[in-house]
């Protein structure tokens, strides 16, 4: 058996290629018909122009779907481990499936609203899939400590913070160095300025910001790497439980009828 067919570590496998893949191939698109410049420009600005923004949007709103199954799949893992007493690390686990789900939600708005088109919803789906995402890693991060070492080591605890500080500081630079762009461009539209002059104002700030742009991207995506090995370890089923032999709505039609069926699925409920 392929490492990729155990349990179902096909699913953060597929979703850090996938968003990878959209990022580069936006990117290469955007490039080869001069829609930005070569020399690292802002993930946003390769996903505005068509054609590549209409490829961006389709791919990122797929990357969203897939951030959703592996948070809850993730969800429902640390669900199984963990003794149902302590209610302080469940209750953990359910706010990291709230944050990694409003995360992936975020995706689906930058995907959404150009930032050429509506710069502040853009700018909001970006906050919320950054700024949520940073805090889903935090609440990780926080279980895999608690967790240490009876359900794994305690090297995936530090790959996971690892990962958290990368996030964190490229957060942080990308902030700094926007706000500095900004301050620098007095009456400029920044949101829809694609092509950048080496030496005209506000371009090193412009330069750094877009290098701390694409760390965050990559260190985002590159938490999920550390669920390949734990996720070798789940499969989730669902059981479909039929009330009723008939589907008519008549009271003298309705037999209860308890008829078990199982079926492999990695997004729906089940056990581990």
């Amino acid at each position: 058996m392929w490492w990729f067919q155990q349990g179902l570590c096909a699913l953060p496998a597929s979703l850090v290629v996938w968003s990878s893949a959209t990022f580069i191939f936006a990117y290469i698109t955007a490039v080869l018909l001069r829609h930005v410049d070569p020399l690292v420009p802002y993930i946003s600005d390769t996903g505005t122009v068509a054609p590549e923004r209409c490829v961006f949007g389709l791919m990122l709103n797929i990357s969203s779907f897939l951030g959703v199954a592996t948070v809850y799949v993730r969800y429902k893992q640390v669900q199984g481990l963990t003794d149902p007493e302590d209610s302080g690390l469940h209750s953990l686990n359910a706010f990291g499936l709230a944050l990694g789900s409003i995360s992936s939600f975020g995706m689906c708005i930058v995907a959404n609203f150009q930032k050429t088109e509506i710069v502040s919803m853009h700018m909001v789906g970006a906050v919320v899939t950054f700024g949520v995402g940073a805090l889903y890693i935090l609440a990780q991060t926080l279980l895999s400590y608690r967790m240490q070492p009876h359900v794994h080591g305690k090297d995936v605890f530090w790959a996971r913070l690892t990962v958290g500080l990368w996030t964190s500081l490229s957060m942080l630079s990308m902030l700094v160095s926007s706000s500095i762009m900004y301050s620098s461009l007095p009456g400029v539209d920044v949101p829809r300025k694609l092509h950048w002059t080496p030496g005209e104002p506000g371009y090193t700030a412009h330069l750094i910001s877009t290098i701390s742009e694409w760390s965050l991207a990559f260190s985002f995506i590159s938490f999920f790497l550390t669920y390949i090995r734990d996720f070798q370890k789940i499969n989730l089923r669902t059981e479909a439980l039929l009330l009723s032999n008939t589907l008519y709505d008549a009271t003298h039609y309705n037999v209860s009828v308890r008829v078990h069926r199982r079926e492999t699925s990695p997004l729906l409920a089940g056990s581990i």
